[in-house]
């Protein structure tokens, strides 16, 4: 990615437990994401590719347009924030992917969302 194409990705998970049923290994999550344009174009997000790995190692492999049904146009220094969910069969996964970009330039790049772990809290004692 070239300096002219620079996005941050920040996120941020929590567990969700009134939409969650550990009993019939369901967990809910939620993920916010903050979408930072740092380069120097513009770009349009087009598309979304995700990895969600449970504890037992079951993959879902998500792919798709957009994010939540939108395809933001970030202009230099703008951002974009949304929240999503995931539903896994393990008390603890983690999800990676990356989003397609299309900048003004014309070039489509792909932009890294960094490996972030999905847990529900732990009590100390």
């Amino acid at each position: 990615m070239s300096a002219e194409n620079k996005i941050l990705i920040e996120v941020f998970p929590r567990y969700i437990a009134d939409q969650s049923m550990p009993s019939a290994h369901k967990y809910a999550f939620a993920y916010t994401i903050k979408i930072t344009n740092a380069g120097a174009t513009a770009a349009k997000l087009i598309s979304r590719h995700w990895l969600i790995t449970d504890a037992n190692g079951k993959v879902e492999d998500v792919r798709g347009e957009g994010v939540i049904g939108k395809t933001p146009y970030l202009k230099p220094g703008e951002e974009f924030t949304y929240t999503s969910g995931a539903l896994i069969e393990t008390a603890v996964g983690v999800m990676q992917g990356e989003y397609t970009m299309l900048s003004d330039s014309g070039e489509n790049f792909d932009v890294p969302i960094p490996r972030f772990t999905l847990s529900i809290p732990r009590t100390l004692h």
